[in-house]
């Protein structure tokens, strides 16, 4: 598992954060509720698959004011709709005491092991590309489409998966499999922060590596 804590019951928690992002003036990013609650979302999921979870409750903290929670509950609903999942029941809290002068917001959830994720197997891919900031919302089309990895979960294209973070697709391959990344998509500083999950690490089912090429399609290059 990447940041997922595995509780007795075979539960399994995954948080996200977001913090100077949003339409507050003192904003270090300005971007829309929705948007950010999206984002912080679809990094939460990603954990839970890298765990082989799927989630059944949602936890969204909200520090930005009751303004926000609207808009941070339509990006979450968001994550589920393209990922083809219902969504699980949700609840949480905002901070209505002291009206903070930057946004914040974080979404846990709690998930059900429901697969096992195998130490090995076929061949790493990365799917997507590192962005961060306003990139993100500049060039979306790089982003890896959730609804495309649930996909290939799902149809037993990918058998485990691993999403990248702010220390870059280095960082997170060196963490995953212990040795330094040795070939990366051109263009592609694997220090770059990927931001919210831009980009995934996925594994092919052995002799599937053809089908899941032609199921990603774009961004998708083999690592090793």
């Amino acid at each position: 598992m990447r940041n997922a804590l595995e509780l007795v019951g075979g539960l399994v928690v995954t948080t996200d954060n977001s913090g100077g992002i949003g339409m507050k003036e003192a904003d270090a990013v300005h971007a829309p509720d929705d948007l950010v609650g999206y984002f912080t979302a679809r990094v939460t999921l990603l954990e839970q698959w890298a765990a082989g979870a799927e989630p059944v409750a949602v936890i969204l903290h909200n520090f930005a004011g009751d303004a926000s929670w609207d808009d941070y509950l339509s990006g979450i609903r968001r994550v589920f709709s393209e990922s083809a999942l219902g969504m699980p029941p949700i609840s949480g809290s905002s901070e209505t005491n002291m009206e903070m002068l930057q946004s914040a917001m974080a979404v846990t959830m709690v998930g059900r092991r429901c697969r096992e994720v195998a130490q090995s197997g076929g061949s790493w891919f990365l799917y997507g590309r590192p962005l961060v900031g306003q990139d993100v919302i500049r060039e979306p089309e790089k982003c890896a489409e959730l609804g495309k990895v649930k996909r290939a979960l799902d149809g037993e294209l990918i058998d485990a998966v691993w999403p990248a973070g702010s220390g870059g697709i280095g960082a997170e391959w060196l963490r995953l499999t212990g040795r330094p990344l040795a070939r990366w998509p051109a263009g592609v500083d694997p220090a770059a922060s990927a931001g919210p999950a831009t980009a995934v690490f996925v594994r092919a089912v052995p002799g599937k590596e053809a089908e899941a090429s032609d199921h990603f399609r774009d961004y998708f290059d083999e690592i090793e």
